[in-house]
């Protein structure tokens, strides 16, 4: 940067020194302004130049290039189409407005215009535009301007966009794509492996975000909402899950009971025949009333289970209580699913692009 200012004191007709205008002295020899950068957390490491170029009207030029580490407030709800304002104050260190006057282009355009040739932003920063105001501070009964100029840039988000955004995106449709799934074990297996897929995301983003605010940030509200979304599916999953198997352990109790009642009617055959052939007076004469009974007990055994038989057929080709209440849950879940993610969704990108929007 280059600083001009006049000393009144100084004055010479270039005609009595040869037509010479300009001189340039040793800047220890002249008076200087005592200007400082109130932002600069470290010292500069830049050599300043110790010379000065003084004219016949007695104005004062100074060369001062100065490589500034400063400190930005940043506010990262926008993340990462966020917009910051950083601030550059000029004050003097202990004159005040009767001693020292700031003269500085007020005009933004023309101030942005010349910075935009100068500034180059690096790594993810783009440059929008400068601009400058004036303020008065009191200290110790006396005015002081303090000068400062506001740097307003933009954040570079595509990378963000494309390694962040759209890959937690696709998690989340491939979620959508599970509810085609059939229910059982695969389906949640599947849905575990996509919500594990977003943790590693999630400790992702905690290296990339800014710890500058205590406000959550817009990207940690969409991450865990998708994380919740998504919870919430495997949750469902597994319940539906549940309800199904009630089904299926009642359909294998009814088999156990059909199983027993065979080896109960067969063992009541074998027990007679065995009587028959080893007593056959018991199973004639005065026992023949007993032998009567004992088959027309196992001619009603083979009836229950016939029919026992037959039902179970026709509840293998009709589906189970449960399984209907399963199916009618897990269809309304997943038209109530898919609204809500696309209304999230909507709302987050919605307050993005608003924010992005916002007059600079």
């Amino acid at each position: 940067s280059s600083k001009e200012w006049r000393n009144y004191y100084i004055y010479w007709s270039k005609k009595d020194f040869c037509g010479l205008s300009k001189v340039v002295v040793p800047r220890e020899s002249l008076w200087m302004p005592d200007i400082i950068i109130e932002e600069m957390t470290e010292k500069d490491k830049n050599v300043p130049s110790p010379f000065v170029t003084l004219n016949n009207y007695g104005w004062v030029e100074y060369r001062d290039d100065k490589f500034v580490v400063s400190t930005c407030k940043m506010n990262i709800f926008n993340f990462p189409f966020d917009i910051q304002r950083c601030n550059i104050t000029f004050r003097s260190i202990s004159y005040s407005d009767e001693e020292l006057l700031f003269f500085m282009k007020k005009d933004s355009t023309i101030i942005t215009k010349e910075s935009n040739d100068n500034i180059r932003m690096q790594y993810e920063w783009k440059f929008l535009n400068m601009s400058v105001t004036e303020k008065k501070v009191h200290n110790f009964y006396t005015n002081q301007t303090v000068v400062v100029y506001t740097i307003t840039m933009k954040r570079k988000s595509a990378l963000y966009v494309v390694n962040f955004l759209l890959p937690i995106l696709f998690f989340l449709c491939l979620d959508f794509a599970s509810l085609l799934m059939p229910i059982g074990g695969d389906k949640i297996s599947f849905k575990i492996t996509v919500l594990l897929a977003v943790t590693v995301m999630q400790l992702i983003l905690i290296e990339i975000l800014p710890f500058t605010s205590s406000r959550i940030p817009l990207i940690v509200i969409y991450c865990i909402g998708v994380f919740a979304l998504m919870l919430s599916s495997l949750i469902e999953t597994i319940f539906v899950n549940y309800l199904m198997e009630k089904d299926s352990s009642s359909l294998e109790d009814k088999k156990e009971s059909v199983k027993l009642q065979i080896i109960k009617t067969s063992s009541i055959a074998s027990t007679c025949d065995e009587m028959t052939d080893q007593t056959p007076s018991m199973c004639k004469g005065g026992s023949s009333s007993q032998l009567f009974l004992a088959m027309e007990k196992v001619s009603d055994e083979l009836g229950e289970i016939k029919k026992i038989v037959l039902d179970k057929e026709s509840e293998e080709k009709k589906e189970g209580y449960w399984t209907g209440v399963a199916k009618k849950i897990d269809k309304i879940f997943s038209i109530l699913y898919v609204l809500a993610a696309i209304l999230f969704l909507s709302v987050v990108f919605s307050v993005w692009l608003f924010k992005s929007n916002l007059p600079k």
